[in-house]
């Protein structure tokens, strides 16, 4: 029998239906030759859930201390796994609204937290993944993310022994009583968060004690509705703009979105100024002692950046990011991007959620977006033999930030997913297209084949 941390206690206490505290992923399978179906994808979970034990327990409140994990004794996986389907065409706006549908519902705090979508009617009989768990689920030690058990790094299917399940008898509330008892005077300090948690009492998350990031077009009073929009880049633009200008492929990625928030805001006629700046709350991986473990060799810890959205150069916003992580890199504490992307499994999606904790426990500290990127693997990876070509993160809204943005490299090219409150931000679509945008503007910065000059301000030519 276990305890939820005070983390995961914050997560449960705090869902809302304006803010569902839940992580998702979008992945999108090829057709091959047997093709998934609802009966083979219950079939092919059957066979894995035992490696995700927690994914067929709810947490119960016990008067006092930490819910605990017990086993659900009416666990049936059809109320897990669903079905959708697209209208025809099966375009990507119809996938996106969908997603942006089903990502808002809030999960049923009575059963496993957990969700699947299998959705049908994508065009060229392709079929999509919804991967969707709470916050509180899924914490990259204890428990990985499904599609982490779930896919595999080659099409030939693995054998795994299965045992038939019985849940465990649960415990009177007496023996919970005492479990709480007995947990509370041997670690007297986790008690007493915990109590706050239950008293909505933890001082940075109380309304008005947070640090208050200005007001802004990313700031909102968040509804019970998203708006969902993907976008693919290739891996090689963002290679090809880091050899030139130097930095990283992640400082690349997060110029281009620094770019597209700016480009976006000025279709939207927002006061852009030379000083415009975001906050934004980038979690990553880590080999020192703080942030918060993972099974998967490495810690995560929150990082503030200041997005330079007011400077007009691309170039320049490119340099004033990769300056602005410098110092992470030099500290010897980063983890490089091919060594995350080369673990086992298909970890991307554990440290996508792993890192929306983070982003979530440092509330704090006022950001206005956050920004998720994990390197995935440049091989592709399969479902039931089938192959996955595309995955999206789908990154919680919290506090009043208004949009959220995961980003994920697989297969040479890199997949956005950004999140967008329905009524704050219903242009999320043209969001994506202007970070499409701002990534051209920058491959135009060192493209000499490239008929168009580069935006932004230039340097005054000699007379």
């Amino acid at each position: 029998m276990q305890r939820l941390s005070p983390l995961d206690a914050m997560f449960l206490a705090q869902d809302s239906p304006t803010v569902p505290r839940q992580i998702a992923s979008l992945a999108i399978l090829e057709p091959g030759k047997s093709g998934l179906d609802y009966d083979r994808l219950i079939h092919v979970i059957n066979e894995r859930i035992d490696l995700v034990p927690r994914y067929r327990q709810v947490p119960r409140g016990v008067g006092i201390g930490a819910p605990v994990w017990l086993d659900d004794e009416n666990f049936d996986i059809s109320m897990h796994v669903r079905r959708s389907a697209l209208p025809r065409p099966g375009s990507k706006e119809a996938l996106d609204e969908l997603v942006g549908r089903l990502i808002a519902r809030r999960l049923d705090l009575d059963r496993p937290l957990w969700e699947l979508y299998l959705i049908e009617g994508l065009a060229g009989d392709r079929v999509a993944l919804l991967f969707k768990a709470h916050q509180a689920l899924v914490d990259g030690s204890e428990t990985v993310d499904l599609a982490q058990v779930l896919l595999e790094e080659t099409a030939k299917e693995r054998d795994i022994p299965h045992e038939d399940w019985n849940p465990r008898s649960q415990p009177t509330s007496a023996a919970l009583f005492a479990g709480t008892l007995n947990q509370t005077v041997r670690n007297p300090r986790e008690a007493i968060r915990v109590a706050e948690v239950a008293l909505g009492r933890l001082s940075r998350l109380l309304p008005g004690s947070e640090a208050q990031a200005p007001h802004s077009v990313l700031s909102t009073e968040l509804s019970r509705h998203r708006r969902f929009s993907s976008l693919a880049a290739d891996l090689d633009d963002f290679r090809k703009v880091r050899d030139a200008h130097g930095g990283t492929v992640n400082d690349v990625i997060l110029a281009a979105i620094t770019g597209g928030i700016r480009g976006w805001m000025l279709t939207r006629a927002e006061p852009v100024t030379a000083k415009t700046r975001f906050r934004a709350m980038v979690p990553m991986s880590v080999v020192s002692d703080d942030g918060l473990p993972t099974s998967l060799g490495s810690k995560v810890r929150g990082h503030l950046l200041s997005l330079p959205v007011g400077e007009t150069n691309p170039v320049v916003r490119l340099h004033q990011v990769s300056y602005a992580l410098k110092d992470h890199r030099e500290t010897g504490s980063a983890v490089a991007a091919n060594k995350l992307a080369n673990l086992p499994g298909f970890a991307t999606s554990t440290f996508h959620a792993v890192g929306s904790r983070v982003a979530a426990s440092e509330e704090g500290r006022g950001h206005q977006i956050v920004i998720t990127n994990v390197p995935g693997p440049q091989d592709p990876v399969y479902m039931a033999g089938e192959a996955i070509t595309e995955v999206y993160p789908c990154i919680p809204l919290s506090g009043s930030r208004a949009v959220a943005i995961g980003v994920t490299s697989y297969t040479n090219k890199v997949f956005f997913g950004i999140v967008g409150d329905r009524d704050a931000v219903p242009d999320v679509d043209v969001l994506a297209q202007c970070i499409e945008d701002a990534v051209l503007e920058l491959v135009e910065t060192v493209d000499k084949r490239s008929t168009h000059a580069p935006r932004g301000r230039q340097r005054p030519t000699k007379a």
